[in-house]
């Protein structure tokens, strides 16, 4: 079979061509007449759906957090326990991974994405659970999504559709400034003159290169045709924003969080994340939220009873002694989730609760991480209306893809989804509540 190439008598741009603004450029993608032609190889309803999406990066013991029965019946694990004020508000799942996923540590940026082999020396990023999402409904709301950090380092859950890491958040009080602090009147204006000559510029370029377009060959028209859609996205966000800007921001009652970002405070930090992205949901100022719970090669937590840092102890608890400190630390992990869905069932919402219209997901790219096993990871998910009080098991050699789950949850946002990276369709025995 013969190769088609296609011959430009067009124009020949340089590899250095650029699209040129008021002060600012912008670099055109790759294009055919850059070099020789033998060279080329509805709205939401009033009470919305949400999702807050956790990963623990160091997992929890398999043996203290999975059931050792399946089904409705199921007695709860020892860390399940801590949550038996939602016994009927939660599901747990054994058998559950990303296929294809491995790398240990490095399997955290795959969590909300699936996106296989991160460790590979070609490794590209895939779209994560929560910008899929806010893709759909992100509009909706002040912030498409809120990305949060317990922990130092530059790591994130959430991923754009090319693969791109998005910064997360580790301070509370940036968060708290952002979610609720407004600005002076000037302060307000200055943002929205910079979003509007932003949209400007972006016109700017779309005129150039709708201009551009008409001096090329087909392929790389279309080409151009993805680019100026990728353009024409950033100017929607950038619209949304304005609207944003100009409504005032909710009250609220709470005190502006201190930034305690000490690496052994490992609950207080995580408490205060875990307040804030209640917050933010209950204001309706975003529906997504991600919380990357890290600790990699922290020192020790401050927990009495606990002297060795939490990544040692994962990789000798084996031993009677260390196994008991990483069951301290483990255990109050456990004890901030069930604080943190009992302040979303606190709080209700058009006759429902709060943890009714929201899903909580916990869960954790480590199956094992004093093994540095990718399967069978640890999972529940709470709330958001599906008929919870059991423990699905799945093949523990040839596990469930976890991205079936996220399909679930993608059509429990309303979001018309059959299949999302791995996932093949929905999470068997998951069911909506009607």
């Amino acid at each position: 079979m013969f190769e088609r190439f296609y011959l430009s008598t067009r124009k020949h741009l340089s590899r250095r061509h650029f699209l040129r603004g008021a002060g600012a450029t912008m670099a055109l993608p790759l294009l055919d007449a850059m070099t020789p032609a033998f060279a080329r190889g509805d709205e939401a309803a009033l009470c919305p759906r949400r999702m807050i999406a956790i990963n623990v990066d160091l997992g929890f013991m398999p043996e203290e957090f999975f059931p050792k029965e399946s089904g409705n019946e199921f007695r709860p694990s020892p860390y399940l326990r801590l949550l038996n004020e939602f016994r009927r508000d939660y599901t747990v799942f054994s058998g559950v991974s990303h296929p294809e996923v491995d790398g240990g540590h490095q399997a955290d940026v795959s969590f909300l994405t699936g996106a296989p082999h991160p460790r590979s020396a070609g490794f590209k990023n895939t779209i994560s659970l929560d910008q899929f999402a806010a893709q759909h409904i992100g509009h909706l709301t002040r912030f498409p999504t809120l990305n949060l950090r317990v922990g130092p380092g530059a790591g994130s859950m959430s991923y754009t559709a090319d693969g791109v890491r998005i910064p997360s958040e580790e301070r509370p009080s940036r968060v708290y400034e952002k979610l609720f602090v407004q600005g002076s009147p000037d302060e307000v204006a200055a943002q929205i003159r910079k979003l509007r000559e932003g949209r400007s510029l972006m016109d700017s370029f779309a005129e150039q290169i709708s201009s551009l377009s008409r001096d090329v060959g087909g392929p790389d028209r279309a080409r151009l045709d993805q680019y100026f859609s990728s353009l024409r996205e950033v100017e929607k966000r950038l619209a949304i924003d304005e609207q944003w800007q100009n409504k005032p921001k909710p009250p609220s009652k709470q005190k502006p969080p201190k930034d305690n970002l000490a690496p052994g405070e490992l609950v207080e930090r995580t408490r205060n994340m875990y307040d804030l992205a209640r917050l933010a949901l209950e204001t309706d100022s975003t529906r997504l939220v991600t919380i990357f719970v890290t600790q990699g090669f922290n020192p020790k937590v401050d927990l009495p009873g606990v002297d060795l840092p939490h990544h040692a102890l994962t990789h000798q608890s084996q031993k009677q002694d260390t196994r008991e400190q990483l069951r301290i630390i483990e255990e109050a992990q456990m004890r901030e989730l069930a604080r943190l869905l009992g302040g979303l069932q606190a709080a209700s919402e058009g006759g429902e609760t709060l943890l009714d219209r929201t899903m909580v997901m916990q869960g954790s790219n480590l199956g094992h991480a004093g093994k540095h096993d990718n399967h069978n990871l640890p999972v529940l998910l709470a709330g958001g209306g599906f008929k919870h009080g059991q423990h699905l098991v799945y093949d523990r050699e040839r596990n469930t893809p976890l991205a079936n789950l996220y399909v679930s949850m993608l059509q429990r946002l309303g979001i018309e989804a059959d299949k999302f990276s791995s996932g093949n369709g929905t999470i068997s025995g998951l069911e909506q509540m009607s």
